[in-house]
């Protein structure tokens, strides 16, 4: 009996010891909150609150993409999506933002649900031909990847005033400002951003791959 209490007590203090563990891969949450500004502060919100009404969601485009076909919002019907802008010719955080958009590309590969949208912020230079051979020599599956090129002022206003990927808070700019920027935003089937995250970063990118997963089980 001595010998069965100490094994109990041992038993139940290991337990209370034992922080608990999110494992690699998994979301810290259940659900994702909803962003609609810039500071990107969440909003949990049930997916019938009646604020989802009013709530910010993005808005239509019409882009062309890498083999030359029309890219509207109607492309990512029932679909989540990643989006970033990126340019061809970039020698600095570009390629190592493709590099990542590749990883969630062969993350999700086999998955219809999941695709991605990287616009180019050089649209003049970044033609459909241009963007198809960076798509060749970047490895971008054309049926989970768009790579897209149109009007300037689109772009830069998705950009800016609708994904909210620039940081800089209270300025003002405008087209003749460049648009460069390392995060990539998760958007949901109802044109609603769940997400923000560091495309340059490895654990802000397995991040983004658990947040996907937990917004698919939404």
């Amino acid at each position: 009996m001595i010998l069965c209490s100490i094994i109990l007590i041992t038993s139940c203090g290991s337990k209370e010891e034992t922080p608990a563990v999110v494992k690699e891969g998994e979301s810290r949450v259940e659900a994702l909150p909803y962003y609609k500004e810039a500071t990107f502060t969440p909003h949990w919100l049930s997916r019938d609150s009646d604020s989802l009404k009013e709530f910010h969601s993005i808005p239509d485009f019409n882009f062309v993409n890498q083999n030359g076909d029309s890219i509207t919002q109607d492309t990512f019907k029932d679909k989540i999506y990643v989006t970033d802008f990126f340019f061809t010719v970039c020698p600095g955080i570009c390629p190592a933002m493709t590099k990542n958009m590749n990883r969630l590309q062969e993350e999700f590969i086999n998955d219809d649900e999941i695709l991605l949208l990287s616009h180019s912020v050089t649209p003049d230079y970044d033609t459909p031909a241009v963007l198809k051979e960076y798509a060749t020599r970047k490895n971008v599956n054309s049926s989970r990847w768009h790579l897209v090129t149109g009007d300037k002022e689109m772009i830069y206003d998705l950009g800016r005033n609708q994904y909210f990927v620039e940081e800089d808070l209270g300025t003002a700019k405008d087209v003749n400002d460049f648009l460069h920027t390392e995060n990539f935003i998760l958007v949901d089937k109802n044109k609603y951003i769940r997400g923000i995250y560091n495309g340059l970063n490895k654990a802000s990118i397995d991040q983004l791959i658990a947040d996907v997963k937990t917004l698919q089980a939404e």
